[in-house]
């Protein structure tokens, strides 16, 4: 098997471009003696002749031909190359893997996805749901490039395998009742609903967040029923049995739910994304946070 070498292949490309090794060795930069010797050398490897004298210049063999013809699919694929690997430099192609928490996914993630598609169609995401402690694994394993999760369950601020981007400050409303005595009330305040039964997780980062917001407005929640899943929530809301905390970008309306936002307490949780130390700097992962802060501030709107 011969060992090819571009370098000599894109002299003997020149030589039949030009005519003459001189006229070779200028195109190059190089010296007539370093382009022959070059040229001696392929011979040697590929085993044939490659030129012959034709008075006081050289002329390419028939082998030299045929090396060529093989050689340019070669230059052609290496033009490719160059190109894509120009394009992902500035970031216009490559593959980004996110795992996102499941309200994150329909509110930050798709818009994004959609924005990056427009813009920059040769970039690729690949969406995991997950919950924010496996995203965070599967960032910290390499299985995922970006993770996206409540500033509540992200790794802390100073731990040195990541670096955290704030995306949004995404705002708390209460569910209630459709008849509910207070769900026309101005202004409406948490305090307000200190008696009432309140629907979240048993455990978790949504039982503290809203155990957190209840009791920041001065009350400890009664918790009358427990769910994980926005749809069952909002369901036993709208079937009168209690009210809740809900996230603004999380909330499917339904006829029977009032969403209401909170008076001057104005309840947040803190949406963060996440990758590991010096990723931000990855062309492709940087197009994606541009596009999650595009789809953040569209929901802060």
């Amino acid at each position: 098997m011969v060992e090819w070498d571009i370098r000599k292949l894109q002299i003997l490309r020149t030589l039949r471009e030009r005519g003459t090794v001189t006229a070779t060795a200028e195109a190059l930069r190089m010296t007539p003696s370093a382009v022959s010797q070059q040229l001696t050398n392929l011979a040697k490897q590929v085993g044939v002749p490659l030129l012959e004298a034709q008075g006081r210049r050289v002329r390419l063999t028939d082998a030299a031909r045929l090396v060529l013809r093989h050689a340019e699919a070669v230059f052609e694929q290496l033009e490719r190359a160059d190109a894509e690997l120009a394009a992902y430099v500035q970031g216009e192609v490559g593959e980004v893997r996110v795992g996102a928490f499941s309200t994150a996914v329909p509110a930050l993630v798709v818009p994004a996805v959609r924005a990056l598609r427009a813009a920059h169609p040769g970039v690729v995401v690949r969406v995991r749901e997950a919950e924010a402690a496996e995203a965070y694994e599967l960032l910290a394993a390499g299985e995922v490039d970006l993770a996206l999760s409540l500033a509540a369950q992200a790794p802390a601020v100073g731990d040195p395998r990541f670096t955290r981007v704030p995306l949004l400050a995404d705002p708390l409303d209460v569910a209630l009742p459709k008849g509910h005595a207070l769900a026309t009330a101005e202004p409406l305040r948490l305090a307000d609903l200190a008696a009432e039964d309140w629907i979240f997780g048993g455990s978790g980062p949504w039982s503290d967040i809203t155990r957190g917001a209840c009791e920041a407005a001065g009350f400890s929640p009664r918790q009358g029923h427990s769910a994980a899943g926005w749809t069952a929530i909002l369901a036993m809301v709208e079937a009168g049995m209690g009210v809740a905390l809900v996230p603004r970008m999380a909330a499917v309306r339904r006829g029977g739910v009032v969403m209401r936002a909170v008076g001057e307490e104005r309840p947040v949780r803190h949406v963060v994304a996440a990758v590991r130390r010096g990723g931000e700097d990855a062309p492709v992962v940087a197009r994606a946070l541009e596009a999650l802060r595009g789809a953040a501030a569209g929901q802060s709107v």
